[in-house]
């Protein structure tokens, strides 16, 4: 069967909750952990849709947030979400690099995100000015699990080398000289990230099941399968993801 439609951009993540490999049980550990302290403004730095910045919304009825991101679509997703769910008035999703933004709150989200303020050292240093007093930063980052092989290395994207990311204990050491402090250490899943990576493509495998014919199937075909080839032969086992919850003094 062939369809004239054209394929779903690869990565759109029209399957997923999370733009990341966490599960739906680890978000609600995370927000019932956050929404404890009810804050009174959140900001998430890369908030992709907004789904966990929602969440948050939601669990603190009195809390209002601001999410950015630079990536329209996923802004778009963002406020339609909010609106099904009756957060307008609470939520703000604006289009635009995170430090044309930057503003203090109670709690500050940062998942995979943190190249838009540098490095991580970086990350960490400047999203610690914004946190409230007595507030908390929830940050996620890839880390690697153990030291990648020269062939996984070579099979992850073009120019990956092994500084590419920090290992767990260097990434807590780097929040701590940051001047904040560790109180939930967290890293994905297997499981996780297997949700995350197939679902990541698959509204893009099930159109090209659906258009074997169609003109754009061959072009298609070789993205899918350049992503697969990065994640089974490179980062399988390999690439982790780490969610630390830190806090800053009262």
């Amino acid at each position: 069967m062939t369809t004239s439609g054209a394929p779903p951009k690869l990565g759109t993540g029209s399957t997923l909750d999370f733009h990341g490999p966490m599960s739906p049980a680890r978000a609600s550990r995370l927000v019932a952990g956050l929404a404890a302290r009810e804050p009174a403004t959140v900001v998430d730095y890369g908030c992709g849709w907004g789904e966990l910045l929602l969440r948050l919304l939601a669990a603190v009825p009195e809390a209002h947030g601001t999410g950015i991101d630079i990536h329209g679509p996923d802004i778009a997703r963002a406020r339609a979400a909010a609106a099904d769910r009756g957060l307008t008035g609470r939520a703000t999703f604006i289009e635009g690099p995170a430090r044309d933004h930057a503003r203090p709150a109670d709690v500050v989200l940062s998942l995979g995100a943190y190249h838009a303020f540098g490095t991580i050292p970086e990350a960490l240093a400047e999203l610690r000015t914004l946190v409230n007093p007595g507030g908390r930063l929830l940050f996620g980052a890839e880390i690697w699990d153990r030291t990648p092989t020269e062939a996984e290395l070579a099979a992850m994207w073009p120019g990956t080398t092994a500084d590419e990311c920090l290992y767990l204990p260097d990434l807590v050491e780097v929040a701590t000289a940051a001047g904040l402090r560790p109180l939930r250490i967290e890293t994905s899943t297997r499981a996780e990230w297997e949700e995350f990576e197939s679902g990541y493509a698959a509204d893009t495998e099930e159109w090209l099941l659906a258009n074997p014919g169609h003109p754009d199937a061959p072009e298609t075909r070789e993205k899918l399968d350049a992503h697969l080839g990065i994640w089974l032969r490179g980062l399988h086992q390999v690439f982790s993801y780490a969610f630390l919850t830190l806090g800053v003094p009262g």
